[in-house]
């Protein structure tokens, strides 16, 4: 891996992260918690279809590798309940998505929040083991997950500016460890922005005393001190999400409100934007891409259903999106991952492979 192709990334064809699990991988985790297997067992089957995983991708043509998030349940709750002080723990109720509701699990923050070392460095590095030349790509949950999405035991945070610091500060040196392993591109997920899409979120974010720029402020500033020390050399992209559960999503609504904070006071890389149907509004909000270095990921192949997208619209789309931004500053991926969490969504693995094999297609075709 060179550090000049890390600089080509992201790719003309790049993807989000997760896949869906294999049958195989889901009977083992079944058998891991029904205390049939034992944790090592279930390592190596993960070692294996992760291994399998790569081949298929490198096959498919993606230049950028990760581990389909095969061995976790869910994108964000599985990494923040490794930070110090932060628990995993079952809920009352799961969340509410439309129409369906997860399973019910969260995250409690029962102690400091630190970093003292974090099992997932562990993942990375058996990744980046069988990935040969290929580009790894890590994935992680934004810091502004926990604070939206974790419960916070009394006594321990008398304000919010005492958490971020800590949450920055852990955040800062997983960032750093990752590197020092060896992985030099990072993609950062973000479903808190999306609050700021409709009404309903902006009432949700005064019921917790904030207004709309106050969030905005508080989001971008906990991304940006978080990469504040990363290497020159690390590459960092943020995903911004509406929700991904079996196929069905948590808000709707444009990039507007949130699109001068998003692509002119962010430090990241790279985008990765949701743009597969109406609920995700037009390509407008792109004037505020101010930066010739900023790329912006298309993300105009849905992952929530199997049918493939007329091949010679989305050419169309993306040169609508270049009356705002240049081409060469323009990729293209599925709008979100396969499997956000362990159940995946409503498709075949045929047909998300169709997917990704129909990105990699489109994009040799517009950027030759």
């Amino acid at each position: 891996m060179t550090n000049q192709l890390v600089l080509n990334a992201p790719f003309k064809a790049d993807h989000v992260g997760s896949f869906l699990r294999p049958e195989r991988l889901k009977q083992a985790r079944l058998q891991y918690e029904n205390e049939e297997i034992s944790a090592q067992q279930l390592k190596q089957i993960e070692d294996e279809e992760i291994t399998k995983l790569v081949e298929k991708q490198i096959n498919a043509g993606l230049k950028s590798i990760t581990d389909g998030e095969f061995r976790r349940k869910w994108w964000h709750f599985d990494f923040l309940g490794g930070l110090d002080g932060v628990e995993f723990y079952e809920t009352d109720k799961g969340l509410s998505f439309k129409g369906v509701q997860t399973r019910a699990h969260g995250i409690k923050v029962t102690g400091k929040i630190g970093f003292s070392s974090h099992y997932m460095i562990e993942h990375f590095k058996f990744l980046q083991s069988v990935a040969g030349d290929s580009v790894v790509k890590f994935t992680i949950p934004s810091p502004n997950m926990l604070y939206y999405r974790a419960t916070i035991e009394e006594g321990i945070y008398s304000s919010d500016e005492e958490l971020f610091q800590d949450l920055i500060t852990a955040y800062q040196g997983f960032i750093q460890a990752l590197y020092d392993e060896g992985c030099r591109y990072l993609q950062i997920d973000d479903t808190s922005w999306a609050t700021s899409f409709s009404e309903e979120g902006i009432t949700s974010l005064k019921e917790r005393g904030l207004d709309l720029e106050d969030a905005l402020q508080l989001s971008a500033r906990a991304i940006n001190e978080s990469i504040a020390k990363r290497p020159n050399d690390m590459l960092v992209t943020m995903h911004i999400c509406r929700g991904n559960f079996r196929s069905t999503y948590i808000t709707s609504g444009s990039y507007e409100l949130v699109s001068e904070t998003i692509f002119g006071r962010l430090n990241v890389d790279g985008l990765f934007l949701e743009f597969d149907d109406e609920r995700s509004g037009s390509f407008e909000p792109l004037r505020h891409v101010n930066r010739p270095d900023l790329y912006i990921v298309l993300g105009l192949i849905t992952s929530k259903h199997g049918a493939l997208e007329d091949a010679e619209l989305v050419k169309a789309r993306i040169a609508e999106a270049t009356k705002y931004v240049p081409i060469d500053q323009l990729c293209l991926s599925p709008q979100c991952g396969f499997s956000s969490t362990e159940e995946g969504n409503i498709l075949t693995e045929e047909e998300q492979w169709d997917k990704i094999g129909h990105v990699v297609q489109i994009a040799d075709d517009v950027w030759k």
